[in-house]
């Protein structure tokens, strides 16, 4: 069973992380591709693109300007731990043990526009690139899910191995990948919150629900769909009623 995870916008290099175990990003010609057309992008332009303030324009310019070929534990950081905001506070990597991280390390992909698949401990450079960015690539590809979709589809493909995917990534990061090719059942849990008299995803709570399905499966190693109907933490419970097909809904 394969769980995947959006990436998030925030993100921690300052705290040390418990191990000193990394691996390397899978696809580095074509971050490097990438990262070569952003350091022609001036602050402004790199603004302009990703719609960011003055400030953030700034910091960006400069991780790409300085963004090294070579990854190490001074420029990098493992990608489980580097990431914040609500997925990962659900996750709560700090806090899983050992033997939760070998599982991970197999059986999490996070999703991603500069890296396109992260496994837990590959390490990161700081950046900002969400896959929904119109970037011009070259005279045929202007944007990440041309650039992406055929190289993501096929990496999960050979990962699942037809065994089933929990998809707890978002609908953008969820479009660079091919359901059809991938040719794995793809379960997609929504998570719902009782408001008002009926139930609505929020969208805060429901990404700190997709970190925290995601912790629950790597705590319990599990390898069967069916096993996640008994999640429960925070509140949430399988509603059978809501849910169909392979969209299978929680609700609180």
């Amino acid at each position: 069973m394969l769980i995947l995870l959006s990436p998030a916008k925030s993100l921690n290099f300052q705290d040390k992380v418990t191990t000193a175990s990394t691996t390397t990003p899978l696809f580095q010609k074509e971050i490097e591709q990438l990262v070569n057309v952003l350091k022609k992008y001036s602050p402004k332009k790199i603004g302009e693109l990703m719609h960011l303030s003055a400030e953030l324009s700034d910091l960006n310019y400069q991780r790409y300007q300085t963004f090294a070929k070579s990854y190490t534990l001074k420029n990098a950081k493992q990608a489980l731990y580097a990431f914040t905001g609500e997925v990962y506070r659900g996750l709560d990597a700090a806090t899983l043990k050992e033997k939760d991280i070998d599982f991970a390390q197999n059986h999490l992909l996070i999703l991603s526009g500069l890296y396109g698949v992260l496994r837990p401990l590959d390490l990161m450079q700081p950046y900002r690139l969400e896959m929904g960015t119109k970037l011009k690539i070259n005279a045929k590809i202007n944007n990440l899910y041309a650039f992406w979709e055929d190289k993501i589809t096929n990496y999960i493909k050979q990962e699942a191995g037809g065994e089933p995917i929990i998809n707890l990534a978002s609908a953008e990061y969820f479009k660079s990948v091919k359901p059809k090719q991938v040719l794995s059942p793809i379960i997609t849990p929504t998570f719902k919150e009782y408001k008002n008299g009926q139930y609505k995803v929020v969208m805060m709570y429901a990404k700190n629900a997709r970190g925290a399905m995601a912790r629950y499966i790597i705590k319990k190693q599990l390898t069967s769909p069916e096993k996640l109907k008994l999640f429960n933490d925070g509140g949430y419970g399988f509603d059978e009623k809501q849910s169909s097909g392979n969209e299978w809904v929680f609700v609180r």
